[in-house]
């Protein structure tokens, strides 16, 4: 009889017969889930996106495009041509204020654009970075707020004893079943936010290094170009 009331036991039984205080704990995991799983499918997009237009203005800038003509056109529409385009726009509207100022040097110049691309560079991390706090920390707190319901449920499910006058594995099984939920809601929550962190941030990195290269690739050509004024 008592095996047929451990087989009895369902998931959603053993959410609902949780204490408030694990319900709770599983409630917050939920809803810190489903918003992780929002931030993951929104990176997503938003790295993909960023890939293919730095991609796509690469191959505009080295094919040999008119930098007038494609400063204009990112200047137009610097959302299609993506977070490479804005920083070079940055530095070529630097350049272009600087190169006809009587007796300015071509290495000032060149350091002014840099500055300027390092400016444009820095704000384009900062938005390619938003949110990855929020995964990071989805990734590393929800396991042990998961442990915690799971110690509460286990304190009452023992407590609960104290009332019973013959403790059988029957009386303590279902107590400890809902409490073990709250961890495995915890481990849901944070294994898909931890393994998208840990990717994003490898793709963030090699985004920044490409923009980092362009920079000082770009930086050269506009101080050969100051010096043949």
């Amino acid at each position: 009889m008592e095996i047929g009331v451990l087989q009895d036991v369902s998931m959603v039984s053993m959410v609902s017969d949780a204490s408030l205080p694990v319900k709770l704990v599983m409630g917050m995991l939920l809803v810190v889930s489903l918003a992780s799983w929002w931030q993951i499918f929104i990176k997503l997009f938003t790295l993909a996106r960023a890939r293919n237009r730095t991609r796509e203005f690469e191959q505009e800038f080295w094919n040999g495009s008119e930098m007038g003509r494609l400063a204009q056109k990112v200047a137009a529409d610097g959302e299609y041509n993506g977070q490479m385009g804005r920083i070079f726009e940055a530095g070529f509207r630097e350049y272009n204020k600087l190169r006809n100022q009587p007796g300015a040097d071509a290495a000032d110049i060149a350091e002014s654009a840099r500055r300027a691309m390092r400016a444009s560079y820095q704000r384009e991390m900062d938005e390619l970075e938003s949110n990855m706090s929020w995964l990071a920390t989805t990734g590393s707190v929800s396991p042990y707020v998961g442990l915690f319901g799971t110690v509460w449920g286990i304190m009452s499910a023992f407590r609960n004893l104290a009332n019973v006058g013959q403790a059988t594995l029957a009386n303590v099984a279902p107590g400890i079943a809902e409490a073990l939920v709250a961890t495995a809601m915890g481990l849901f929550a944070a294994i898909p936010a931890l393994v998208a962190y840990n990717h994003y941030a490898r793709e963030i990195d090699q985004l920044a290094n490409r923009f980092e290269s362009f920079i000082d690739e770009f930086v050269n050509i506009l101080q050969r170009q100051a010096y043949k004024r």
